[in-house]
């Protein structure tokens, strides 16, 4: 009997996927942990195995096909023996178009291109029908974007869109009432369709507001301390061959490492609300927000208390880039048990950051300012940074959060207790 090959759920919050790539052809021959297809979700690009032996009979779904259902079925195996004649007398869920949307029939001049790629050439006005793709397949990827940017590839014709925006209207998600419409029609704004990732961070963050009580707690931080600590640490580094440095620390890996040593010290706000009971972490796993084109993820340094600052950083990095080329794999960037936020690179003083369930905690950064701070009676100049913890109220109550920022301050003002 044929194989159906489904969807596979990437994720636990994955309802749908972008079809990138198939390694496989008709007539291809597979065996059990073959690759057999790339899948973008809303987080990153997946390699997907196939668990079961045989010859590919169909491929249902075309590559470039976004929004493809979890579980929808793309492609039939055929078991040895059997041809294709057998695809007909497969399950009558096998050729249903309603489970497959993406399936479809795509047209000839269609463009095939990446989400990222997509949004990349909408935002720098580039007709992307214009762009040469150098993907599998002729995908027009990031790459091709940036080098379109710089080679001065074709603009999109802003009168082109306006006037195809009227039949567009309809269609769209967005608001409906005759003001906007009209707006619409007229070209006075864009509509930029929801890709996966900001679906999910829509859903998850809306859930998190409403569902988990939230409150605040916030203090200010001398850095001085920890500048001059972190200017040692990174003066100390070895260098290769090059005279490239084996590490940089920055003084947001040195804010990860104390908010894993504070939680390590204050290990009742290292915990998660389930109905059942309270779960105590007994590892404490610190997700760091990355910001990536269309939206965040928040990769996990696994056992931050137990690291050194310098492979933090490396590891930091690695993760970072892979986060921007949406490399991760889900165990890199799911669970947890505490997550940090910095926007002090941007400017910005203080925030609250949302909590990003099952944690129970999110450490908000700000920036390092200089300012006045008096000191033994006399007014000197400091560097000081605000950070603001969000918890989810069911977990942590008013004095163990403030036990938590209090023990946070501590390492971050005496730094070289992050040392022993």
């Amino acid at each position: 009997m044929p194989i159906n090959i489904l969807m596979p759920a990437l994720s636990p919050t994955m309802e749908e996927g972008n079809l990138a790539k198939w390694n496989v052809k008709v007539g291809d021959k597979v065996k059990s942990g073959d690759v057999i297809a790339e899948i973008e979700t809303d987080k990153a690009t997946m390699e997907v195995e196939s668990i079961d032996e045989g010859t590919v009979g169909q491929l249902l779904v075309p590559e470039g096909a976004q929004g493809v259902k979890v579980n929808a079925l793309i492609a039939v195996l055929l078991a040895d023996g059997e041809d294709a004649s057998a695809i007909g007398a497969a399950p009558a869920a096998a050729p249903a178009p309603s489970a497959a949307p993406a399936a479809a029939a795509v047209p000839a001049d269609r463009v095939f291109a990446s989400p990222l790629a997509r949004r990349l050439a909408k935002d720098a006005g580039i007709d992307i029908a214009k762009v040469a793709g150098t993907g599998p397949h002729g995908r027009v990827v990031q790459a091709d974007i940036e080098s379109a940017k710089k080679g001065g590839a074709a603009k999109a014709a802003p009168a082109a869109a306006a006037a195809a925006a009227p039949a567009a209207a309809p269609a769209h998600a967005g608001p409906t009432d005759a003001q906007t419409l009209k707006l619409f029609a007229e070209g006075s704004y864009d509509l930029v369709p929801h890709d996966n990732m900001r679906k999910t961070i829509a859903r998850r963050l809306t859930e998190s507001k409403q569902n988990v009580p939230h409150f605040y707690v916030t203090v200010d931080c001398d850095l001085d301390a920890l500048l001059a600590l972190r200017e040692q640490i990174n003066g100390a580094a070895p260098k290769d061959a090059d005279g490239k440095p084996g590490y940089k620390v920055s003084v947001n890996d040195m804010v990860i490492k104390a908010m894993a040593l504070a939680l390590k010290k204050v290990p009742g706000a290292n915990a998660s609300w389930t109905d059942g009971g309270m779960l105590v972490h007994k590892v404490v796993d610190v997700g760091v927000a990355v910001s990536i084109p269309g939206g965040l993820i928040t990769p996990v340094v696994r056992n931050a208390d137990q690291k050194s600052l310098s492979t933090i950083s490396n590891e930091m990095k690695d993760l970072a880039k892979r986060a921007r080329d949406r490399k991760l794999k889900p165990e890199e960037y799911q669970g947890g048990t505490t997550s940090v936020s910095n926007l002090g690179m941007f400017g910005v003083k203080d925030f609250a950051a949302i909590i990003n369930p099952p944690h129970a905690t999110i450490l908000a950064v700000g920036a390092g300012i200089q300012q006045p701070v008096v000191r033994n009676g006399e007014i000197k100049v400091a560097t000081v940074m605000s950070v603001t913890l969000s918890t989810d109220h069911r977990v942590v109550d008013g004095a163990l959060g403030a036990e938590l920022l209090q023990a946070f301050k501590g390492y971050i003002e005496k730094p070289m207790a992050m040392l022993v």
